[in-house]
């Protein structure tokens, strides 16, 4: 049974002020802390009463006596800003140095000085936070509740006081005690909770939805680990783990009284009461971590709950233990724990499987749990299921979640007591499902022999909704044309190479034919005595006719025909036995469930995140499922914060807009962006951009600095390609053609380089997965190429190639204000939309890209003449395919060139065959060339040189550099998240009074 809180907040006041305070080593002496005007003090027995006196206590960080912290009162959206000022603000930071510790009371440095701002701006966010959820549990209001494997938050403290616009105070409030925000701000680890774009676009939409006042939860997995650290060693990639939970989390609150059972293994019966039970098996708790998300110029403060995993006391065995067998003893607490270590373990194994699903599992296990006990508890003793969909939206980003469906079900049905068409009814109403890929790799696909041990119950639900489904399926096209119901079937079954029910499995019975043998009347075993007679007779008749001919002739002819008969008559037989279908499983291959049809099934929305991937799911990805249920699908363009990625990140390019604009209601309506485009031509707009785009450039020279040992120079174009490294996303193409670029260089003499080529600093950064050979190939290229280039004295600083390691949020928030060009050159159709494109596009960065996922929104908005476009489009890739497997393609000399140069050993001793192999060939894995950077090389090569031209004419990058800014205005979270409320989640804002 779930254990939730008697207070319907998610942190309420009393338990704050209860474990701050009980924490204090000196409780006998110091029990007290003030609200405001007035204090709680905290008795021996845990009660709380008035004193009228407040407080005052030595801080270690100097010797002057400090006010408590600041007050509850005091928050931004409830009281005077004066009285929320530097001074109340350094008591706090103060307070919590003193009573708050994550360090020893002896200095008070830097990583000490962060944890006690951290824990100061948290005090004011827990005031709003509980403000929030109360009035959303008075107001009863629909929730969407936003699920997600990744939330890829980034740095929390300069965000935090930016939405509460206490930025400037804070930093007065520092200087006071001899701090620099940026320096403590720099302490602040990224939390490792995700990857790239899908997790980075989860946290913009939090930020996005507390903003706009949205009623809504986040739910993800507190990753011990999270993916992995990457460092860059001479070998290429090295993955160490991730440490940034080491030094505690100072924006999380544990809640133990938030704690929900989850199963896995074990088996399914029926009980006394006729309803499945599912019992036995292995029995975790998920417990809940909150992380308040405030929202900007909002008292709104949402909540995103991450799951941490662990089991009872009581499963920890004494006895083995005692005996020294330790293993054994922890082995349950090490199962359960194991879950939230990493994101994404290695699925290689069959062990790293089934963790993947047990996380996945459990995602989907304690957030519903938990969404269920909140619908109740505001139902009263009146719970009315049916009304389910009408307070809860559920959002699976991705198919991560998709075991939402048949969790919900389990629970409705078995739990709550509902019958199968209403518990259904009531999911595909709740349900909806966001697609980010169009990769078929990247569809889920689960093991049915893994899902059913683990869980299942599920398994038995899953089939029951494939069975339906199989059913729908028939109902619409009929029987008519098997060929079109067996295209239909194979595509759209959420279970792959499983047995179709006797019942369907039976239209499809064919008898084999074997089209060389004239068909004959078909005779049974069971016949064979008519058979003899038959041919008795046949003897007889030959006997009239051969007179002459001997008995014994004529029966070893009668036994020899009746052999050949009884022969041919049980072959026939075995051919009925063996009536085939076409889909029929091949016993070679894996039984799967196909997770993203179930989400499609299961759910009453499927969105892409970019208008031309969303036409690609329609027309390819999921095409039948389009034509039986069209009116699911839509499209949602993804957006990016503007809070974060122009306000905080780029205060410099801000205060420009700002200024020229003529207030800041842009951070809110970004609309107003498109302001700037009057000005475009004006050159005092010019000078001051290009000088905030220098001073930006300043900052990462110093983080090439630290992070590489390199030094680059700001007169050059920084050219930058930031992402997950993928074959698909094509860092190869880049460095292939830094690679020709740098060529060309040696080949020319010093006056011949200046004359013909802009210097350039070429930027990479990303993680390669752990496992992904191909990829971690590219990284150790991509180095290799930057040791050798940025050693060459003959090219000095015409050329130079830096990858920045562990790529994450901070490093991503000082790249991006400084980047001048920026490289999205993913196989067109194969990205489903990006963000980091927007982002760069907001801060006045010019993209080079093909027309894939939202670089063709972002080249209309921006105008084609301020977007560098090459390569293939969407619609001719399949062709071009088609036209490698026949061996018709010619490869350009230059590509040609390039892959020699490589393999040439001009960068090394790596062996990079594999690597360049995996571009030869006409079909077969690993080859081929099927992201196709041999046939968009030249066009690469050549809109690289109108890039060099462009960058020539400074007046002319100025002005592209402002449109760009100036059309980003449609790419803004806050635009994505109206159109999900509206058009899937049916929620409004609920304002706080």
């Amino acid at each position: 049974m779930a254990l939730t809180s008697s207070s319907s907040s998610p942190f309420s006041a009393r338990t704050i002020a209860s474990c701050n305070l009980s924490s204090i080593p000196r409780s006998r002496d110091l029990r007290s802390r003030s609200f405001g005007r007035s204090t709680i003090f905290f008795s021996k027995i845990g009660g709380f009463r008035r004193v009228s006196k407040p407080l005052y206590v030595k801080n270690v960080a100097s010797d002057r006596e400090i006010k408590d912290p600041i007050s509850e009162d005091a928050s931004p959206n409830t009281r005077s800003s004066s009285v929320y000022d530097s001074s109340t603000i350094a008591s706090s930071i103060k307070y919590h140095a003193e009573f708050t510790p994550s360090f020893s009371r002896e200095c008070f440095e830097l990583p000490k000085a962060y944890y006690a701002t951290a824990e100061s701006v948290r005090d004011a966010l827990i005031i709003n936070w509980n403000a929030t959820y109360d009035y959303y549990d008075k107001m009863n209001a629909k929730q969407a509740y936003y699920l997600s494997m990744e939330f890829l938050q980034g740095r929390a403290l300069l965000n935090a006081i930016g939405n509460l616009e206490l930025a400037g105070k804070y930093a007065e409030a520092l200087k006071q005690l001899g701090y620099n925000l940026e320096d403590v701000a720099s302490q602040e680890p990224d939390a490792a909770l995700g990857n790239g774009g899908l997790g980075r676009l989860a946290s913009c939409f939090l930020d996005s939805l507390a903003t706009l006042n949205y009623p809504a939860w986040g739910y993800g997995l507190r990753y011990r680990y999270g993916l992995f650290k990457q460092n860059i060693t001479k070998d290429g990639q090295e993955e160490v783990a991730e440490n940034w939970l080491e030094m505690g989390n100072p924006w999380e609150i544990v809640r133990n009284d938030v704690t929900y059972p989850v199963k896995f293994y074990g088996k399914v019966v029926v009980g006394s009461d006729g309803k499945k039970h599912w019992i036995g098996g292995e029995n975790i708790n998920a417990v809940a971590y909150d992380v308040p998300i405030p929202g900007y110029k909002t008292k709104t403060t949402i909540n995103l709950r991450l799951w941490s995993t662990t089991v009872p006391s009581r499963e920890f065995d004494l006895a083995a233990f005692n005996a020294g067998q330790h293993a054994k003893a922890i082995e349950a607490q090490t199962n359960a724990e194991k879950i939230c270590y990493i994101l994404y373990p290695g699925d290689d194994s069959l062990e790293g499987k089934i963790l993947r699903l047990k996380q996945q599992y459990t995602l989907c296990s304690a957030s519903l749990q938990d969404i269920i006990a909140r619908f109740e508890r505001r139902s009263g003793n009146n719970v009315n299921w049916k009304e389910f969909p009408s307070k809860v939206a559920v959002q699976m980003n991705d198919t991560h979640p998709t075991l939402c469906i048949p969790e919900l079900m389990r629970i409705l049905i078995d739990v709550k007591g509902l019958s199968w068409k209403d518990a259904w009814s009531i999911t595909q109403r709740t349900m909806a499902y966001t697609n980010h890929t169009v990769l078929p790799e990247a569809l889920e696909k689960w093991s049915l022999d893994i899902m059913q041990k683990l869980l299942p119950r599920h398994v038995e639900i899953i089939e029951i909704i494939d069975e339906e489904l199989i059913d729908n399926i028939i109902s619409q096209y009929g029987t008519a044309d098997l060929v079109i119901l067996e295209k239909k079937l194979k595509e759209m079954r959420i279970l792959d190479n499983v047995d179709l029910p006797a019942s369907v499995a039976q239209l499809f019975v064919k008898p084999k034919e074997d089209p060389s043998v004239k068909p004959k009347k078909k005779l049974s075993v069971k016949s064979l005595e008519t058979s003899d007679i038959a041919v008795e007779e046949k003897v007889e008749s030959e006997e009239d006719e051969k007179e002459d001919e001997k008995e014994e002739d004529e029966k070893e002819e009668n036994e020899k025909e009746k052999d050949e008969i009884e022969e041919d008559e049980i072959e026939q037989d075995d051919s009925e036995e063996e009536e085939t279908t076409p889909l029929k499983p091949d016993p070679k291959l894996p039984k799967v469930v196909r997770m993203a049809n179930l989400c499609v099934v299961g759910g009453h929305a499927v969105n892409g995140v970019a208008e031309i991937h969303s036409e690609i799911v329609k027309e390819e990805v999921f095409n039948s499922f389009y034509e039986l249920w069209p009116e699911k699908f839509q499209n949602k363009t993804n957006g990016v914060t503007p809070r974060r990625w122009i306000r905080f990140c780029n205060p410099e390019l801000s205060n420009i807009i700002t200024k020229w604009i003529g207030s800041d209601d842009w951070v809110l309506n970004t609309e107003k962006l498109a302001d700037l485009k009057k000005f475009a031509d004006d050159e005092d707009l010019h000078l001051e951009w290009k000088a905030a785009k220098r001073r930006n450039k300043l900052k990462v020279i110093s983080l090439i600095k630290e992070k590489t040992g390199y030094t680059v120079s700001p007169d050059a174009m920084f050219d930058v390609q930031v992402k997950r490294i993928h074959e698909y996303k094509r860092q190869l193409l880049n460095v292939l053609g830094i690679v020709y670029r740098y060529k060309k260089m040696k080949e020319m003499s010093a006056e011949e380089r200046i004359e013909s080529f802009v210097p350039r600093v070429c930027i990479f950064g990303g993680k390669a997965f752990a496992t992904y050979v191909q990829a971690k190939r590219i990284v150790k290229l991509i180095t290799d190429v930057g040791a050798t280039i940025n050693h060459d004295p003959d090219i000095g600083d015409l050329l130079k190639v830096v990858f920045v390691p562990d790529y994450n949020v901070s490093v991503a928030e000082t790249l991006i204000p400084a980047s001048e060009l920026s490289q999205h050159i993913s196989t067109a159709g194969m990205e489903a939309s990006g963000t980091s494109n927007m982002k760069f596009s907001m801060n006045g960065c010019v993209l080079i890209g093909t027309l894939d996922g939202a670089n063709v929104e972002i080249r209309e908005e921006v105008g084609e003449e301020n977007f560098f476009l090459f390569g293939a489009r969407a619609h001719e890739i399949a062709g071009l395919r088609k036209e490698r497997a026949e061996g018709k393609f010619v490869p350009d000399p230059r590509f040609e060139e390039v892959k020699k140069f490589v393999l040439s050993g001009a960068f090394g001793t790596y062996d990079y065959e594999e690597l360049m192999g995996s571009l030869e060939g006409n079909e077969g894995f690993g080859r081929a060339d099927y992201f196709l950077v041999g046939k968009d090389f030249p066009s690469y090569l050549e809109c690289q040189e109108k890039v060099d031209e462009a960058y020539r004419d400074q007046k002319r990058w100025m002005k592209m550099s402002i449109l760009n800014t100036a059309g980003s205005y449609k790419f803004s979270s806050d635009r994505t998240i109206r159109e999900y409320a509206k058009d899937i989640w049916d929620i409004e804002p609920v304002v706080l009074p």
